[in-house]
């Protein structure tokens, strides 16, 4: 096979930071064995980063509700607006005691998730957000992903650009890369139904970047995608992120996660096989080779544990994100996994790095 033979070649490409193209990033994933390729992405890491420095951060998931509409196979978390027993949306005084806490910890930064609510349009996320500004003013709210926006967008009766300036001037302050799962428009229908397409995922995110609202991307793989997906997954994140005016923050980060299957709908449909611990480190290796573009690659110990985490900071990764003090969705999934400031920073240690705590823009605090 003559791409087999002109790996080599691809790989010099990669190291000289020069874009992919889609079949020889693709060859690289796919072809290279995986120890070559976890050096690889480590030998990009070095080039990008300089340094063998770690970050990571302190902040709170807090869901704004549980009601939504978007129907997503591999969420147990969600609940019908029809099931008043279940349901639940966060008031004031529940916002405040969890920020608190939070603040108590160290956390400069508030992670604010809740479903596609059929009723919450853009007035009630106005209120919210200068409510918590008002009441936590040093607090960055970290809030919302594309599906709701887009959600939010259309039964406000605004566009894309009218709902984040409003979102932004109430206090939003950078845009989570969530219901990204992977960007393609067929396996979206499948496994999110009611979630916006690939395309308007990408066009919320460029309208963001437009005003300079910073961003992170998210793939959530280990489901019914192939190798392709990934490697189009990537390339589209990569091309977008090519695009953002000069000067201006763009993604900052880049996030891949194992789905964790445990009671959801999706879970008799996986169609991916092989070592889930393994794939990961793949996936961390070939994200940091093909978003050369994209200056953090985080790696997530709340769905593999500690030990795979430090594993990915030798793959190509160099963040290990939050503590995150609270986490609902994936952990009702099957996510079980702790950890504390002191482990955060012992499993840095122990994997070779320095920890370097963070803010939302990656600087050290």
């Amino acid at each position: 096979m003559n791409l087999f033979n002109n790996l080599d070649k691809i790989i010099t490409k990669a190291i000289d930071l020069t874009p992919l193209t889609e079949q020889e990033a693709l060859s690289l994933y796919t072809l290279l064995p995986p120890s070559e390729l976890y050096l690889l992405g480590d030998t990009i890491r070095k080039i990008q980063k300089k340094d063998e420095v770690v970050t990571w951060q302190i902040d709170r998931n807090i869901n704004i509700t549980n009601v939504c509409v978007s129907g997503c196979k591999f969420c147990n978390f969600h609940c019908s607006p029809r099931n008043p027993e279940r349901s639940f949306v966060t008031t004031i005084d529940e916002y405040k005691v969890k920020i608190e806490q939070a603040v108590e910890l160290g956390a400069d930064q508030i992670l604010l998730q809740g479903g596609m609510h059929p009723k919450f349009k853009i007035e009630f996320y106005e209120e919210l957000f200068r409510g918590l500004k008002q009441l936590f003013p040093l607090v960055k709210l970290h809030a919302l992903g594309p599906p709701e926006v887009v959600h939010i967008a259309r039964i406000s009766h605004l566009t894309i650009e009218q709902t984040l300036d409003r979102l932004v001037s109430a206090g939003l302050e950078s845009l989570p890369g969530a219901g990204a799962e992977i960007l393609d428009n067929d396996i979206r229908r499948s496994i999110s139904p009611g979630k916006c397409s690939a395309d308007k995922w990408l066009e919320v995110m460029r309208a963001a970047h437009k005003i300079n609202l910073p961003t992170s991307a998210t793939m959530m793989y280990g489901h019914v995608e192939d190798d392709s997906h990934v490697i189009k997954h990537l390339l589209k994140i990569r091309d977008l992120q090519a695009e953002v005016p000069l000067g201006n923050h763009g993604f900052i980060a880049f996030i891949p996660w194992l789905f964790c299957s445990a009671g959801t709908a999706l879970e008799k449909e996986v169609t991916r096989s092989g070592d889930a611990r393994a794939n990961y480190l793949r996936i961390i290796a070939i994200s940091r080779i093909v978003l050369n573009n994209i200056s953090n690659i985080q790696a997530s110990w709340l769905t593999l544990g500690a030990e795979m985490a430090q594993l990915a900071l030798h793959c190509g990764a160099n963040d290990l994100g939050s503590i995150m003090i609270e986490e609902n969705v994936v952990a009702s999934a099957g996510a079980t996994n702790k950890m504390n400031r002191e482990q955060m920073i012992k499993t840095i240690e122990d994997a070779g790095f320095k920890a370097q705590l963070r803010d939302q823009l990656y600087k050290p605090r």
